[in-house]
């Protein structure tokens, strides 16, 4: 998904210095926003497609492109089930009477939701929700045999990127709702969706969907969100753990937005890229800014996790000056969270 680019200081055109490193809101604004930010609502397996190279790759060549000529990328459009279609059978109970009402109130899928045991290595975000997470992060979707946080926990593990997990039943159709079948009896699928950034309460705002007159409902919907930092970058020392954002008096060289999933690689996508362009634009004495330090972390938007976000320094900066947690905007508040640095080795003098 297109970034927003938010490079501050070019080779050529001013020497890295202090300048405001506060979340730049009009930046976030003309973000593009992943499309998807979920499991199409017939859909039974979407396979995590995520790459990290791809991703850091396309976030330097983002770079390049932006410092001249921004354009924007095109959004694939998924397919749909022939009307009136058979369906997987469901593995999960179906309640009597056959109603959305009868569904949510189903004590069998609030007591399996509640007695459900949290994997090692991960922190329950939420349990027994009626709605499943929306996110811009969405990473794929599988449906299971049984309602096993385990087993989702073993897929979101086996997956690039993927930091939380929300396992829940889900009311769907034996057919596919059409003209001729517009409200078909329903089945009950246990679906796990992996998540490329934390869960909150806050995210699990989808609450189903009509199809023809069939609705669509959820309930016990548990989310899961793991306990580990991003991975170690080639070509750079880290991640190194910090308090809030970096708030340095000199040598930050400007940021970039990433919506989506949080990734630190596209943050050294970006970083190498922008050194890249500043080498090959040097100020008159053979000098340029080179990018020898970035701080990555998750944006997020009253608790909902929106993004990446890259700051961009000439030079490291030590954990006392990540003094910046977040800040309102208006009655929204933008929390900083999972804030970590990365320090290129060797360090590059910024000289021709």
């Amino acid at each position: 998904m297109r970034s927003t680019c938010l490079v501050a200081a070019l080779a050529g055109l001013a020497y890295a210095a202090p300048r405001p490193q506060s979340i730049n809101f009009e930046e976030l604004d003309a973000a593009e926003v992943p499309a998807v930010t979920g499991p199409a609502p017939e859909a039974l397996v979407e396979p995590v497609t995520y790459s990290e190279q791809v991703a850091k790759a396309e976030a330097a060549a983002e770079v390049t492109e932006e410092l001249s000529s921004p354009a924007k990328r095109g959004l694939v459009a998924r397919g749909v089930n022939d009307p009136c279609s058979p369906q997987p059978a469901g593995s999960g109970p179906v309640p009597t009477p056959d109603t959305a009402a009868a569904f949510l109130a189903f004590p069998e899928f609030s007591d399996t939701a509640n007695n459900a045991s949290t994997p090692q290595g991960y922190a329950l975000s939420f349990s027994n929700k009626q709605a499943s997470v929306s996110l811009s992060s969405y990473l794929g979707l599988y449906t299971l045999k049984s309602y096993d946080p385990i087993k989702c926990q073993q897929l979101c593990d086996a997956a690039n990127l993927c930091s939380a997990f929300n396992i829940y039943f889900e009311r769907n159709p034996t057919l596919a709702p059409a003209e001729a079948c517009p409200k078909p009896d329903s089945l009950t699928n246990i679906k796990c969706t992996l998540w490329g950034s934390p869960v909150t309460p806050e995210s699990a705002k989808n609450k189903g969907q009509w199809r023809r007159e069939f609705q669509v409902v959820i309930a016990g919907s548990n989310g899961y969100t793991k306990n580990n930092a991003p991975d170690a970058q080639t070509g750079f020392t880290g991640p190194s753990p910090m308090g809030g954002a970096i708030n340095a008096p000199n040598s930050y060289i400007g940021q970039k937005y990433f919506p989506g999933v949080y990734d630190a690689g596209q943050c050294a996508g970006a970083c190498q890229a922008n050194t890249a362009y500043n080498q090959r634009h040097p100020r008159a004495d053979g000098t340029y800014d080179a990018c020898n330090f970035y701080n990555v972390y998750l944006l997020s938007k009253n608790n909902v996790p929106q993004g990446t976000y890259c700051s961009l320094y000439t030079k490291p900066w030590e954990k006392k000056y990540s003094t910046n947690f977040g800040q309102y905007r208006g009655s929204d508040y933008y929390s900083v969270s999972s804030s970590y640095a990365y320090t290129l080795a060797p360090q590059d003098p910024g000289h021709i």
